[in-house]
């Protein structure tokens, strides 16, 4: 009798970098995963903004910007890999429907990721997703990749909430999803317990 089991899969998950990571990239970040397969994972880093926020954005792809609640959100730095496009996170626009953007990858969970440039469109005119992440760059692995990362006590895995993206402050981001596991940060650390 074959013993089978289903592959892991870390979709809609974040990873949190563990303290010993230690890859200026990756270090003390929070991943959210928009894709994990047998041919490898993307994510992205949901808590390392970059320095230009989404006015600047707009007026480099030459489109205004009438979502004031918009305009001095940071760009973030979503990982290494294609670091001139722009990756947007955002809430399902119609539940439950085909996207209404060119290029949308839906996420089980309620979210999608869109690349192509009408969701910067939608927005630039005041309408658009509600609640939107905007990275530049995306995180990726190979097969097994991040399988083997996790078995090396690189990263904690939990259940994504989109409310750690979306409505908490970034410098709280990584206590947040640590939160989720009912971990503290200090409980992490290689010094605890040494005074």
């Amino acid at each position: 009798m074959s013993m089978e089991t289903d592959p892991i899969n870390f979709t809609h998950h974040f990873l949190i970098a563990m303290p010993g990571l230690q890859d200026a990239t990756f270090a003390k970040s929070v991943i959210y995963m928009c894709e994990h397969s047998e041919r490898g994972a993307l994510g992205l880093v949901i808590n390392k903004p970059s320095d230009i926020n989404l006015k600047k954005l707009f007026e480099k792809v030459e489109l205004p910007l009438l979502r004031e609640d918009l305009t001095q959100s940071p760009v973030f730095q979503g990982g290494p890999v294609q670091t001139e496009r722009g990756f947007v996170l955002h809430e399902s626009v119609m539940p439950g429907n085909e996207s209404i953007y060119a290029s949308t990858m839906t996420i089980p969970g309620g979210l999608e990721m869109t690349t192509s440039k009408d969701v910067l469109e939608a927005l630039s005119t005041g309408y658009g997703p509600r609640k939107v992440f905007i990275s530049l760059g995306y995180s990726s692995w190979g097969q097994g990749q991040l399988e083997s990362e996790i078995s090396d006590n690189s990263w904690l895995t939990v259940g994504a909430d989109p409310a750690v993206i979306f409505d908490t402050p970034v410098e709280q981001r990584y206590d947040k999803a640590l939160m989720l596991l009912g971990l503290q940060s200090w409980m992490l650390s290689p010094e605890a317990g040494h005074s």
